[in-house]
């Protein structure tokens, strides 16, 4: 064998090893991360020095409670945890396990003071993932309102250990401002408290009561690679809509399950986002959409419900077989929508995905898993969508 042919046959098996990676996308992350739960953690990068710390009064997140944390009357594993222990008993595994991580879930509260301290822990020891950042981890993410009352990001914790006390931010502006602090993405948490200087204003704001937007979906709706947890498009919305919102993504295991809409339907929403293709094949949409819908529709006739096409891999451009794995994907649920419709199921938009990350290429960690300039985008087409069905316009 020549040279030439040589390295033609290696560049061959590298292109049919990347196309697996790539196609298999989202739908490993959720085993990756098991994996990597049972595995030492990887070694972190040493996180900036922190300043010593000052005399602090800490507030215990838990007696006041977070928004995102549905179903609260019911009983709890873990206080952080997403599902209710019922829960257990329903879902599968994997689901029940990513269940525990605390995405979506946000705490508020005013205070004056110049300095703002984050003590918790952790549930897990794995701090970081390969496709992200400690900080969208496990980090805790620091927004305020500024004086126009327009939310904006302020600091972050550095989780290098499952144990954090750290300062998010000091040498604060003087005045009283509102607060926001998201949790991590992709691990729990087993307590929290906010430190401020003793004789700092501190008030606890409640969780709002306003009907949240409920996000169904996989690995991207999770918060797959955002760099932190405000950066999620799911947080993103949350802020540009002013409302709670219920975060209900399982890494590599969003896949429309009857077990997941029992309780769904037990959240009196003010719309239900179902966003579970990259999950899905055309098989498994065809045979799983319209009866999730209906279960849905049976329990909440008058939720609107907006179903989300698959994005398309930001490499899909350059592989045959992945782009038809999205066309079809995407014939599928449309197949399913118009089902409905002439069923006479009201209250249902649709999103389509073609250019949920745009059309350069750019926008993603791994072709798969949105960047935050790929978050960004999501959030700027969800956006009009969601303003229809709140609004109840077709």
């Amino acid at each position: 064998m020549t040279a030439r042919a040589a390295r033609s046959v290696q560049y061959a098996a590298h292109g049919a090893f990347a196309f697996g990676v790539f196609t298999l996308g989202a739908l490993t992350l959720g085993a990756l991360g098991t994996r990597l739960q049972a595995q030492s953690p990887p070694a972190a990068a040493p996180a900036p020095a922190q300043p010593a710390e000052p005399p602090l009064q800490w507030h215990d997140v838990s007696q006041w409670g977070v928004e995102g944390r549905a179903w609260p009357d019911l009983e709890r594993k873990r206080w952080y945890d997403r599902f209710p222990a019922i829960a257990e008993a329903t879902v599968t595994p994997a689901v029940w396990g990513l269940s525990r991580h605390s995405a979506g879930m946000l705490v508020r509260f005013t205070t004056n003071a110049d300095a703002i301290w984050a003590n918790y822990t952790l549930f897990s020891d794995r701090i970081a993932m390969p496709n992200m950042t400690a900080i969208g981890v496990s980090g805790l993410d620091l927004y305020a309102r500024d004086d126009a009352g327009t939310w904006r990001w302020v600091g972050v914790t550095r989780p290098t250990a499952k144990v954090v006390r750290q300062s998010i931010i000091a040498r604060l502006a003087p005045g009283t401002r509102e607060y926001a602090i998201y949790l991590p993405l992709y691990n729990g948490i087993d307590s929290l408290s906010i430190g401020v200087p003793p004789g700092a204003s501190f008030e606890r704001l409640a969780p709002r009561t306003e009907k949240p937007i409920v996000f169904y979906g996989t690995s991207i709706t999770h918060g797959a690679s955002a760099s932190r947890p405000g950066m999620a498009h799911v947080a993103i919305l949350g802020r540009r809509f002013d409302k709670p919102v219920v975060n209900l993504g399982f890494s590599g295991n969003g896949r429309m399950d009857a077990a997941v809409g029992d309780l769904l339907v037990k959240i009196d929403a003010a719309v239900y986002v179902i966003d579970c293709l990259p999950n899905m094949d055309a098989a498994a949409v065809t045979l799983k959409c319209v009866p999730l819908i209906k279960q849905i529709r049976a329990a909440r006739p008058t939720t609107p419900i907006v179903l989300v096409e698959d994005r398309r891999q930001t490499n899909s451009w350059i592989l045959p077989a992945l782009t038809k794995s999205h066309t079809d994907n995407h014939a599928a649920l449309r197949a399913c929508f118009d089902a409905l419709k002439k069923d006479g199921v009201k209250g249902l938009y649709y999103l389509t995905g073609d250019d949920l990350l745009g059309d350069d290429a750019e926008a993603a960690t791994d072709g798969s898993h949105p960047s935050d300039l790929g978050m960004v985008r999501q959030a700027d087409r969800f956006e009009p969508v969601l303003r229809k069905a709140l609004a109840g316009k077709k």
